[in-house]
């Protein structure tokens, strides 16, 4: 508001503002005289705070506002501490100063000489942020109008020399008592050594005179020393006083010894989380004081850019940040990976700064602020996602180049902060919308048709047999997938159709794999075997002829009777007698099938959430125009994706654990029901009409069987598609090999 009417004749906001400023500064001094008449002495002070708050959010905008008052403000710093309203005073009361004593045209030396003193007897006496407020405050004064530095030489010295005499004394003796009685001494040095050095630059001559020492590098080495102390409160305060002193020198953090610090705590799985909060925090702290600076060095050059040529404020500083950050920016981006949620809103923070600054390039922060949109808490997430809208406003298609990788990322986010390992990782929200957790990742991509089936594409392909891809990330990836915001029909029929793809290829693969595995213990085994298997001649011969075996007679029965549970155990038990010994291609196939199963639940939970018929399914293709396939989806409620199979392999690791004669049962089991599946993929097209349904029914019952018993839903499903082609019904696969 100020800003806008800075060039007119008529200033209502600004004479408003002053108004404002004079009754609050008024009503203190009111306050006041009714306080000194009464007994009830900092009772009311809820209201002096509040007031004082006020003033310093005007002076932070326009501190010419409260000039004229500084001198009513500067008793407030002898201040009696004891409430935490009084702490708020001094600090707002510092702050308010600090912003204002540098206008003040020609103040009066025995003003200046106090708020010195009583700035000094605060830095002394109280806690951290007093101190912190009140050196900024002195750095305001001293550097700017008295030019005191002795005064200041003089209280620097008096905790460097502290510092030096602890140090000595923990190097003679680390388990000494007079260590531990002058902790607090310690720590309060460590802390306010660093908030001089950010604010003063003692290897100025105006401080150490014509003395040829160094001082940042020997505060540096002091330092660094208590950084490895075995007490972690003083390790914390010796890391804050290092931040603290980058900020006025941050050269220092090229140095091998801080690069080795910074990066240790980050990355070190075992380091103590304040510990990494604290680096966390001294590198944001850093960057907004970088900001402030280019802020500051704008301003002043748009005051003279007229008479100047070039900009050369500010760019120095801004390559010095940029490499800054790039020493530590992987260990940052590590750091979202962390259990604790301050340590990732620490360092979302600092990536935040640090691409809003423009220091490095942005596509190497993509993924992991993809996996950082699927933090359970709402601002982190929303921090995240409005980074990623930016950077696809800037760069198109970083977004997409990066999903899949952040898709990957997302799944070891979840992971870190999963608090019950034996629970599996899920990618959808556990409240009422039950949204997948990177929708906004897929609503960034849906837009460009082609990115989006990239996409979907990649992610699919995970589920091949070949990428090896872990059950529980195969399960995340299913829960995104089955919960996508999809709008049009085409999307979820693309995946389907990509889905009937997939389980012909892997399907086969995985049922060859598993005949092979039978045949190779065979010979053992001949011998005790059943008849049908002795007039064979060699290990194939028998392998196949028991295959005929299991898989035969239960096909030709499917026809005439569904329910014959007795012939289901023969073929169980044909399959059993040709196990091998060694059971590890067992659990190979039922580790494989997951990822099948996955894509057939995905397949049947997408079928009966948009209401589509087999006919519908089959008939799609991806080469159509889009418009065939533009219609908004309906989408059913109460629809949820429950992959039980999938969900009892991971909770019983079956990968891990002995396989009990029951658990190769119900492999077995599922293997019949898969050979069966691919038998039935696709219809026979010479069969007659009535024969066709039994070959339809056998893959529904295989379906249903694989599925864990099919839900109501899903049988519903089934029974609403009869309207449509004899041949095209059936709860899984379209016709793949046809097409």
């Amino acid at each position: 508001l100020l800003k806008s009417e800075e060039d007119a004749s008529y200033k209502p906001v600004k004479k408003a503002c002053t108004q404002l400023v004079d009754n609050l500064v008024e009503h203190i001094i009111k306050y006041e005289e009714s306080l000194s008449d009464s007994d009830n002495k900092g009772v009311n002070s809820g209201r002096l705070v509040a007031c004082i708050t006020t003033l310093y959010l005007f002076s932070k905008i326009r501190p010419q506002l409260m000039v004229k008052h500084a001198m009513t403000m500067q008793p407030y710093l002898t201040t009696k501490c004891s409430t935490q309203n009084d702490f708020m005073v001094i600090c707002n009361v510092a702050k308010i100063l600090e912003l204002v004593v540098p206008l003040m045209e020609h103040p009066s030396e025995t003003f200046l000489a106090t708020i010195e003193e009583d700035l000094m007897k605060l830095i002394i006496k109280y806690g951290m942020t007093v101190v912190q407020y009140c050196v900024s405050c002195l750095g305001a004064i001293v550097n700017k109008v008295t030019q005191n530095y002795k005064f200041v030489w003089a209280c620097f010295n008096r905790y460097y020399g502290a510092l030096s005499k602890l140090k000595s004394q923990h190097q003679e003796d680390p388990n000494s008592t007079i260590l531990t009685a002058n902790k607090p001494a310690l720590l309060r040095s460590l802390f306010t050594v660093g908030a001089l050095c950010r604010h003063f630059d003692f290897d100025q001559e105006d401080f150490k005179g014509n003395s040829k020492v160094n001082i940042k590098d020997k505060v540096l080495e002091l330092l660094m020393y208590f950084t490895k102390h075995s007490d972690e409160e003083v390790q914390t305060k010796a890391i804050i006083g290092l931040g603290f002193a980058f900020i006025q020198h941050p050269s220092l953090m090229f140095e091998q010894e801080v690069k080795t610090l910074y990066n240790s705590i980050l990355s070190d799985k075992n380091c103590s989380v304040n510990l990494k909060i604290q680096v966390l925090k001294n590198l944001q702290t850093y960057l907004q004081e970088e900001d402030t600076r280019m802020q500051q060095a704008d301003r002043e050059w748009k005051k003279v850019a007229k008479q100047e040529d070039l900009k050369e404020m500010g760019d120095i500083s801004s390559g010095m940040s940029s490499s800054i950050m790039q020493l530590y920016l992987k260990q940052v981006l590590e750091a979202f990976f962390h259990t604790q949620s301050n340590v990732r809103h620490f360092a979302l923070n600092v990536i935040a700064l640090t691409l809003n600054q423009g220091l490095i390039h942005p596509v190497q922060c993509v993924p992991y602020l993809i996996a950082m949109g699927t933090d359970p808490e709402p601002s982190m997430r929303n921090k995240a996602d409005q980074q990623l809208v930016e950077i696809d406003k800037k760069y198109a298609g970083f977004i997409h180049m990066k999903a899949v990788a952040g898709m990957k990322m997302s799944y070891q986010v979840q992971q870190a902060i999963n608090t019950c390992p034996k629970d599996p990782v899920r990618g959808f929200r556990h409240d009422e919308s039950s949204s997948a957790l990177c929708s906004h990742l897929y609503s960034l991509i849906r837009g460009n048709r082609q990115h989006r089936r990239a996409f979907l594409i990649s992610l699919l392909n995970l589920f091949d047999d070949t990428a090896k891809t872990e059950v529980n990330m195969l399960l995340y990836i299913a829960d995104n997938l089955a919960c996508f915001p999809y709008q049009t029909q085409e999307e979820p029929l693309f995946i389907m159709h990509h889905i009937d793809i997939t389980l012909s290829v892997s399907g086969s693969n995985l049922l060859q794999s598993f005949k092979e595995s039978m045949v190779k213990d065979k010979k053992k085994e001949r011998k005790s075997s059943s008849d049908e298997e002795a007039e064979s001649d060699s290990n194939s011969g028998s392998e196949s002829e028991s295959e005929e075996e299991a898989s035969k007679p239960r096909r030709l029965r499917k026809r005439v009777d569904f329910d014959s549970d007795s012939d289901e155990e023969n073929d169980i038990n044909a399959v059993m007698k040709c196990l091998p010994e060694n059971s590890a291609p067992l659990i190979e196939f039922a580790n494989v099938s997951q990822g099948i199963l996955l894509l057939l639940m995905l397949k049947q939970h997408l079928k009966n959430l948009c209401g589509f018929s087999d006919s519908k399914i089959q008939k799609y293709s991806p080469s159509e125009s889009a418009k065939v396939y533009d219609k908004a989806i309906n989408r059913k409620t109460g629809v949820h994706f429950h992959p039980k199979q999938t969900l009892d392999f991971l909770q019983s690791d079956m990968a891990n654990s002995k396989i009990t004669e029951e658990v190769k049962r119900s492999i077995v089991k599922q293997y019949l029901d898969f050979n069966l599946l691919m038998e039935h993929l696709d219809p026979d097209e010479e069969e007659e009409d009535g024969e066709v349904s039994a070959s339809t029914n056998a893959r529904n019952k295989a379906i249903t069987s694989l599925l864990g018993g099919g839900s109501p839903k899903n049988n519903a499903a089934e029974t609403e598609d009869d309207e449509s082609d004899g041949e095209d019904r059936g709860g899984g696969t379209s016709g793949v090999r046809r097409r």
